[in-house]
């Protein structure tokens, strides 16, 4: 299916008229409408329907006239067409405003579009609405939304990697459903699964709600991709769209609403054969008549598929049923589908649908954590992790910590470069963690402080029990930090970390005092506070090395003095927007030339050396040499502490080299900020019934080709030229074949993968250049990265209970040696778990087992755990590994949402509105379920309290809501959310307006409360006068729908 990337106009902005969609966003592939009067992408020739060509008086007439057409329509009860030219209106009145693009009729959307459509709509709007509340302009850029722009409305524009990688988890996942359920057909809504689909999403949605409330927000957006694809194909599946709806089935997201509608039972026919290739007409009139639900039913079985009597297929090649009659099928997957001239229609409604449920979900998060779930947070930068040793010999390590936590926090803090949050996990022997995580700075450095060096027992630490636990508590692409002085006692967790590196893509920098300076025992262990002249041996730091190499990270080798200097690269670290520009490694050491490209856009130019007794000499782009002995040159400024050196580099345009000569090994880093970047990872393609893939969760397959799914952020003026996987020690590369599949996603396929490790290189052409000709760029992946001859694939797609045994099938495979392999399976919770600890293999047949995982009866709900099976090969030449993280959920049995009763309004407000006030009083209550656990603002930026009491016979309880603010914050919209996450809103206005035909002013509230959510699209904002900003768009759209409203209430 072909991308393209508008806007539709779902006028979510008319809160009580949620109902009306703009009719003239869909109207022109409703085959019952009339094209006669549409003037718009179809036919778009009338310029004054988008307010183009400054046809300012002829659009403000088409309103004009359009609104007196509505009234009388409604004063004679013609309500179709009053809707119909209301949307038609509505269409020209937010064109004017904002110059967003209807549905282009002529492409194909796919679920990675309706997705990322959706998600952008909802979250302009959530950003949109917190930048009122709190008081800040909002304004988002002519054109399409785009991820960059967006993240810079947001005023966070550093999250636009962060922001591209959340919508790429959720639209990727999505995809994967075709690939993972290819014939389960209540994925999918076939064969009028309508329970079994609903079930899906109302069980999903609980989980991802769970999942946010204790911040595991990459679990969370697994799962939302997962239930979003069996969503949207409900409006392609069913016959939702041939009924006649233009608008969402809001109660396939209510576990409070049982009934869905009539839907045929199984001895109903539905369908009658197609004319030839013409299905338009096989739906049967008496169930269009009846507004009965169907599906078709679908099989890729050639012999064996059968389908009941009378019912419809789902259609196309594949779908053996729809040679069954009745022929044919119903599916509006594309343009070409069988139900092809609906196409257009099903996905604006499957966006629409999409924003629905993203808008239950953000009113069950709250604002806030429904942006970090979206990669979106303050400041937009990293977080700042650390994993320390807090055994007896650690308190200067500790102490160092402390120092540079303080610069970072006091510099950084309320600047672009302040951390998006923190995050410490603690070790010593025989305990590690727990991971803290926290927003608040001074909550940070409070932790922090409160570290103390006691115990340790024998030399050997937890060290990488504590950094499991980071690599799955810290979101991925995180720079850690981790400070020990000992070696790694568990050191079988070796392959599960460079498994859970390489899938997080998370950079380790160890800081390593013990190799070069004296330890001291705890206080019980042979006389108090007595040194040991024992240091950490090489073998114990070359450990550590190869897991700073494997993640792109640094291991720095220090004294205690010398720390506090080391820790100069977690300052840099943690600045925002990071790019890797060249990374290399030479073990063993040899000498070597290496070259890398920088572009305009990158600053703060670094370059990281980690060895010793090694020289280098550096050239830049104008010709200009420096030597390393040279500290403060024309280039860089060199500094060296321990066997780490920083170079600041100057950030000159265009082709630099560094010669390096040396014999021990040594690693190379270069880094800047820059806003161009790239997210990548390696997919399984299917060339099904429905073309998909899935990100592998393991390493890709030696011995054939490979396929990885590239995504360009920063610019939309970027192209790309070559992805190529480099060797990680060598000079050696492939390149790949590059597709792009829109959006500044590609596909790229490889004919083979390099032996050995190796890293991913792109390289391209910003046009958005002071030079004549485009500007070249290259950027680098920090994780290293191989191919196995092994394979590991598991599969989990529910949820854990707390105290019930829960199996996961895993599946290795080789196409290597047979044998015995070793099987190890562990989770970062330290849950009970069991699993078979070899498994017989022969070359090309698989073998299977599993792992049985018991959480706790006493978990919390949402808590998530990281599970990592390895496979290893006879004689541990080869190894791989599935790595899934899956979600603690307790049964849900709330399903009501919260009820609101205004009970007061109060509003006297004059023609100054900044010299008045308006109140609200409601009453919020959720009957007998687990009871209201907040009440927010999600519109209005005046004041809100709220008290709790018990009221009746019945002891309920009710939360008192009392809201004040000034009359030019004229809406409040009330969000109550239980201890369920069921969400509940409640919408006022006291919007004053005067109809040009009705004399009396209406001074009055003119809504009526409801308890809804409505599809939301985006808008832009225009600060009104006294500095309140409002969206022109809405309180247009308010002001015209306030004079119909007149009409009706007469």
């Amino acid at each position: 299916m072909q991308r393209r990337a508008t806007l539709h106009h779902w006028n979510w902005r008319c809160p009580t008229f949620s109902w009306i969609k703009n009719s003239s966003a869909v109207r022109h592939v409703d085959p019952g409408i009339s094209l006669s009067n549409l003037h718009r992408s179809g036919g778009g020739q009338k310029l004054e329907y988008h307010f183009d060509g400054e046809r300012f008086v002829e659009g403000r007439k088409l309103i004009t006239d359009g609104v007196s057409s509505v009234k009388a329509s409604i004063k004679q009860e013609n309500f179709e067409e009053a809707r119909q030219k209301l949307g038609d209106i509505l269409h020209t009145l937010q064109t004017g405003v904002q110059g967003f693009l209807v549905l282009l009729s002529g492409s194909s959307m796919d679920h990675l579009e309706i997705t990322r459509e959706a998600i952008l709509q909802t979250t302009a709007k959530v950003c949109m609405q917190l930048a009122s509340a709190e008081g800040r302009d909002f304004t988002l850029p002519p054109g399409p939304l785009t991820v960059e722009s967006l993240a810079l409305a947001c005023s966070s524009s550093g999250s636009a990697k962060s922001f591209l990688s959340a919508i790429s988890d959720v639209s990727w996942r999505n995809a994967g459903v075709d690939f993972r359920h290819t014939s389960d057909v209540e994925y999918h809504f076939d064969g009028e699964r309508f329970v079994e689909g609903r079930k899906l999403i109302t069980d999903g949605m609980s989980s991802v709600k769970a999942s946010i409330k204790q911040e595991n927000f990459e679990a969370a957006r697994e799962k939302l991709g997962d239930i979003l694809h069996t969503l949207q194909d409900f409006y392609s599946h069913s016959n939702w769209i041939e009924l006649g709806n233009r608008f969402p089935h809001s109660n396939l997201i209510r576990s409070d609403v049982s009934d869905i509608g009539p839907v045929a039972d199984k001895n109903t026919p539905t369908c009658r054969s197609c004319v030839g290739k013409d299905c338009q007409n096989n739906i049967l009139e008496d169930i269009i008549r009846d507004k009965k639900l169907t599906s078709g039913y679908f099989s890729l079985e050639p012999f064996f598929s059968i389908k009941p009597k009378g019912k419809c297929s789902h259609g196309g090649l594949s779908d053996q049923t729809s040679r069954q009659e009745p022929t044919g099928g119903i599916n509006k997957d594309s343009l070409e589908s069988s139900h092809g001239n609906w196409h257009t229609a099903a996905a604006e409604v499957a966006v629409a649908a999409t924003s629905q449920l993203l808008e239950d979900i953000r009113g069950a998060a709250g604002d806030t954590d429904f942006l970090r779930m979206m990669g979106i947070s303050k400041n937009g930068s990293r977080v700042l992790c650390f994993v320390i040793d807090t055994t007896g010999s650690m308190s200067d390590d500790i102490a160092a910590v402390r120092e540079t936590t303080s610069l970072i926090i006091d510099s950084k803090r309320g600047t672009p470069d302040e951390p998006s949050a923190y995050i410490l996990v603690p070790f010593n022997d025989p305990d590690f963690g727990p991971l803290m995580r926290t927003t608040d700075p001074d909550v940070f450095k409070a932790e922090i402080n409160a570290l103390s060096a006691a115990g340790g027992g024998d030399f050997p630490e937890m060290s990488l029990s504590g950094l499991q636990v980071a690599l799955t508590g810290a979101p991925p692409s995180s720079e850690i930090f981790l400070f020990t002085d000992a070696p790694a006692k568990d050191l079988n967790l070796m392959g599960t970390v460079i498994a859970l590196i390489e899938r997080t893509k998370s950079v380790v920098s160890f800081f390593l005092t013990g190799s070069l300076g004296l330890r001291r025992r705890r206080a019980s262990d042979q006389g108090q506070g007595q040194v040991q002249h024992s240091r950490m041996v090489e073998s114990d730091s070359q450990l550590y090395m190869e897991l700073s190499q494997a993640s792109g990270g640094q291991a720095i080798q220090v004294t205690k003095t010398e720390l506090p200097k080391a820790t100069s690269i977690i300052v840099e670290s943690s600045s925002s927007s990071l790019v890797t520009i060249l990374q290399a490694v030479r073990s063993p050491g040899r000498a070597d030339n290496f070259s890398f490209t920088v572009d305009e856009s990158v600053r703060n130019l670094t370059a990281y050396v980690t060895g010793s007794s090694l020289s280098f000499t550096l050239t830049s782009p104008s010709g200009v040499s420096q030597s390393s002995g040279e500290v403060n040159g024309s280039l860089a400024t060199i500094k060296t502490v321990g066997n780490f050196l920083t170079l600041g580099l100057d950030s000159q345009a265009g082709l630099w080299e560094i010669s390096v000569s040396s014999t021990v090994p040594y690693s190379l880093k270069v880094v800047g900020q820059s806003a161009i970047d790239f997210l990548f990872d390696f997919v399984e393609v299917s060339q099904g019934p429905h073309p998909a893939f899935a990100v592998l969760e393991s390493r890709p397959q030696a011995g054939g080709n490979a396929t990885l799914l590239v995504s360009v952020t920063g610019s939309e003026s970027v192209s790309l030229t070559e992805v190529a996987l480099v060797e990680a020690s060598g000079s050696g590369e492939v390149s790949g074949t590059l597709e792009s599949v829109g959006s500044g996603d590609f596909l790229v396929t490889m004919d083979r993968i390099p032996d050995g490790e190796f890293v991913v290189r792109l390289r391209g052409e910003n046009s958005a250049t002071t030079r004549a000709l485009p500007d070249s760029f290259q950027r680098q992946s920090s994780t290293r990265l191989r191919a196995s001859t092994v394979m590991v694939t598991a599969k989990a797609e529910s949820d854990l209970e707390p105290g019930t045994p829960f199996s996961v099938l895993f599946t290795v495979t080789t196409n290597g040696t047979g044998g015995s392999f070793t099987i190890r399976a562990t989770n970062d919770r330290g849950f009970p778990s069991s699993s078979p600890t070899t498994l017989t293999l022969v070359t090309g047949v698989s073998a299977n087992g599993t792992v049985t995982l018991t959480a706790p009866a006493n978990t919390v709900s949402g808590t998530d755990v990281t599970l990592t099976i390895e496979a290893e090969s006879p004689g541990a030449t080869d190894t791989n590994y599935a790595v899934l993280r899956l979600s603690v959920v307790s049964p849900v049995t709330d399903f009501s949402r919260p009820v609101c009763d205004v009970v007061s309004v109060t509003a006297n407000c004059s023609d100054d509105c900044s010299l008045s006030m308006w109140e609200l009083s409601a009453n919020l209550t959720d009957g007998n379920g687990t009871g209201i656990e907040r009440v927010t603002l999600r519109q209005g930026n005046g004041t809100l309290n709220t008290t709790t009491t018990v009221e009746g016979a019945g002891n309920m309880t009710v939360t008192l809501a009392a809201y004040s603010a000034s009359c030019c914050s004229p809406e409040v919209e009330l969000v109550a959310v239980d201890g369920a996450g069921n969400v509940g809103t409640c919408f006022r206005s006291i919007r004053v307006t005067v109809d040009t035909t009705v004399q009396p002013p209406v001074t009055n509230v003119i809504t009526e409360n409801s308890i809804t959510v409505t599809p939301p699209i985006v808008t832009t904002t225009t600060a009104a006068s006294r500095g309140h900003p409002l969206s022109l768009s809405s309180y247009l759209c308010s002001i015209m729908l306030v004079s119909v409203t007149l009409v009706l209430s007469r």
